[in-house]
Order: structure tokens, then C-alpha cells, then sequence
């Protein structure tokens, strides 16, 4: 499945007309693999040519920077990198430091991620360190409850959502549109305390 999966975007990249992108999470899996890793480094180096853009994901940079296989071939032709909290690598990020290039000014911004007394009058949201060529920011992603509700992969809250369209019948978009309204009507802040008084009451909530 792997490879066919690899044969079938190379296939598509290099059909110039519309712009494609490949994202692999986990990547760490990825690179683990000399096949997959020797891949990904094709990539990076001939996906620019056919307009076509590559980005891994993964939970530590360690795994990218520890591969001597993709190492070069991801940091060189990355114009944007996108960091998380790295709070529980601050007493050894010099060396995540030298491979990205990142200047102390540049450190100081991604160790105040989450840090910030700014939640105030504000939805939950998470904050995210952003460089794109030389010019870098720690940006709040706060995202409509609907877009949450799509992607969440809390059990809790896909249970909810599936009695919602269960009991409605209706399509997942328009089961998300009413557990969202009620959820809104709710007063209830938090996603999982939602999710967790629907199933409590084992119905739609219909709140008015």
C-alpha cells in the first residue's frame, strides 16, 4: 500500500498544472525505513520543480535530525517550519537550535508558546512558532467549533456526535451544525464537558 501510494503522487506530481502537496505524519515511522527515507529525500529535492510542496510531521525534530539519510534534504529545502511547545526541551535544544539555524531572538519567541497571560476574552486556543524565510512568529490557532468537531479524535466527543446523527438522521455535516449550535447555546466552555453531559443524557439536547 506504501508504494503504491508513493507511485501514484509522484504520478501527479509531475503534472505541472495544479499545485499538490504531501504531508506524512508520524513521520518518524517514515524515516525509520531506509526505503521511505531514501523516498522522502527525492522528494524534497525534485517535489519544487513540479510545483509540488512535502511536509513531515513529527512529536520530537529529533527524529528528522537524527537520520542521516533525510537530515539535510528536509532542513535545506524547508522555507517553513513550524514548532510546537518545546518547553520540555529547553535544557537541550542547542543542538535543535544549530540545525534549524534559529537566532536567540528567534528561541526567546518559542519558549513563551502556551506561556502567555493573553486567554483572557479569548475561545481555547494553542499557539504555534512560525518561520517562513527570514521572518518568524508565535501565532494563537484558534479554530471554529466546527472544524474541531470534524477532526477530533477524542472518543468521548465522536460518541456524541454519532447519537446527534443517529437520532437526527441526517448527514455528518448537518449532525455537526446542530451539535454545534447546542453546544454554543450550552454556555459550557470546555469540548469534552459537552461531549461527555450528551452522552450522560443519551440524547439530542436540543437546547433552545
Amino acid at each position: 500500500m506504501t508504494l503504491i501510494i508513493m507511485d501514484v503522487f509522484i504520478q501527479k506530481m509531475r503534472i505541472k498544472k495544479n499545485r499538490k502537496v504531501l504531508v506524512i505524519e508520524e513521520a518518524w515511522k517514515a524515516v525509520a525505513s531506509p526505503m521511505m527515507a531514501e523516498y522522502i529525500k527525492y522528494l524534497y529535492k525534485t517535489a519544487r520543480k513540479f510545483w509540488a510542496m512535502v511536509g513531515v510531521v513529527t512529536q520530537e525534530l529529533q527524529d528528522i535530525i537524527g537520520s542521516p539519510i533525510v537530515k539535510e534534504a528536509i532542513i535545506n529545502n524547508s522555507d517553513v517550519i513550524m514548532l510546537l511547545d518545546q518547553g520540555k526541551f529547553k535544557e537541550r535544544f542547542d543542538d535543535i537550535k544549530a540545525v534549524l539555524g534559529l537566532t536567540d531572538v528567534e528561541c526567546r519567541k518559542i519558549f513563551t508558546i502556551n506561556r502567555l497571560e493573553n486567554k483572557e476574552g479569548r475561545a481555547f486556543f494553542r499557539e504555534v512558532f512560525i518561520r517562513r524565510g527570514l521572518a518568524s512568529d508565535v501565532f494563537g490557532v484558534e479554530e471554529p467549533r466546527e472544524c474541531y468537531m470534524t477532526y477530533t479524535t477524542e472518543r468521548a466527543e465522536k460518541e456524541a456526535l454519532k447519537l446527534y446523527k443517529k437520532e437526527l438522521k441526517c448527514s455528518h455535516q448537518k449532525a455537526i451544525e446542530v451539535y454545534v449550535r447546542d453546544w454554543n447555546k450550552s454556555g459550557i466552555s470546555k469540548s469534552l464537558a459537552f461531549a461527555q453531559k450528551v452522552n450522560q443524557t443519551g440524547h439530542v439536547l436540543n437546547l433552545n
